[in-house]
């Protein structure tokens, strides 16, 4: 088990060297991952919101044990050899730690049409499932051309490679019980798995998901399963008890959301200082 944070890039806490502050913290006071929400917009609303890429690399070169990625970067919006270039970078600036979490994104996070994009779920899946193949193909270092039905790329070698083998982890986000984000997820290195109607999923859904996930993949092993909660800090024991019920589910990471402190700085450093609720 591992226990991670599970920030907005958007609020009042969003600034950037705010950020790099609290992940140096977080890393001081026992967590295990630094994972930044990759919204470009935030509804029709007026907020602050930094680019998580950069924020990333800021926090990359002041830690040092610390995961640290994106939750999630919706891969559609972007053009994949960019994103291949990018996180090769963070990787590599990081030391190899890494996790790249992608979806397919929302009108709240990118708004595809606003930017003149076509917002069609079915044709960003196609999107998102051609640019992991270029992404990965990429980071081999070896050449790779593709053709695909939204993306062509000649024959080309980028280097380096990254830091980590055999290539960085990817999480996959998707809303149970659609079954679409959850194969997507069984074919890469884990899922962040929530719940229709928009919610977050509890045990018996991890349970379910996983079921699914196992039986469209052959290695089960070395498959994580990140799960966004809440927890006080305070009452370690009645907080060790909630996340112990998602562990015996199959949880791998437990992701403590600070959306709800995105506009106080003050309120997220409390809840990072307070560490993660570890189980016993």
């Amino acid at each position: 088990m591992r226990y991670g944070l599970y920030v907005p890039n958007f609020g009042k806490s969003s600034e950037p060297a705010v950020l790099v502050e609290m992940a140096v913290e977080a890393e001081r006071t026992g967590w295990d991952g630094f994972f930044l929400w990759d919204h470009i917009v935030e509804w029709d609303r007026r907020v602050p919101i930094c680019d998580s890429f950069t924020a990333l690399a800021a926090i990359a070169v002041k830690t040092k044990r610390i995961r640290i990625g994106t939750t999630v970067t919706p891969l559609p919006r972007l053009k994949p050899w960019i994103v291949a270039r990018q996180t090769v970078t963070l990787d590599r600036l990081s030391d190899g730690r890494l996790t790249l979490g992608v979806g397919l994104g929302s009108e709240e996070s990118t708004d595809y049409a606003r930017f003149g994009e076509i917002a069609d779920n079915k044709i960003l899946a196609e999107k998102l499932d051609e640019s992991l193949e270029i992404v990965t193909g990429l980071w081999t270092g070896k050449p790779f051309s593709y053709s695909g039905k939204h993306y062509q790329m000649r024959s080309s070698v980028f280097l380096p490679r990254p830091k980590q083998k055999p290539r960085i982890p990817i999480w996959v986000a998707g809303f149970w019980p659609r079954k679409g984000p959850f194969k997507r997820a069984a074919r890469w290195e884990g899922v962040i798995p929530l719940r229709l109607p928009i919610r977050l999923p509890q045990p018996e859904d991890l349970r379910d998901i996983l079921d699914y996930v196992h039986a469209n993949r052959s290695d089960c092993e070395h498959f994580d399963v990140a799960t966004i909660g809440w927890t006080s800090g305070v009452n370690r024991k009645r907080n060790a008890e909630k996340v112990a019920r998602f562990a015996e589910a199959g949880m791998t990471w437990w992701l403590e959301s600070l959306y709800t402190k995105r506009d106080s700085p003050e309120g997220m450093r409390k809840r990072i200082r307070l560490g993660p609720p570890t189980i016993s």
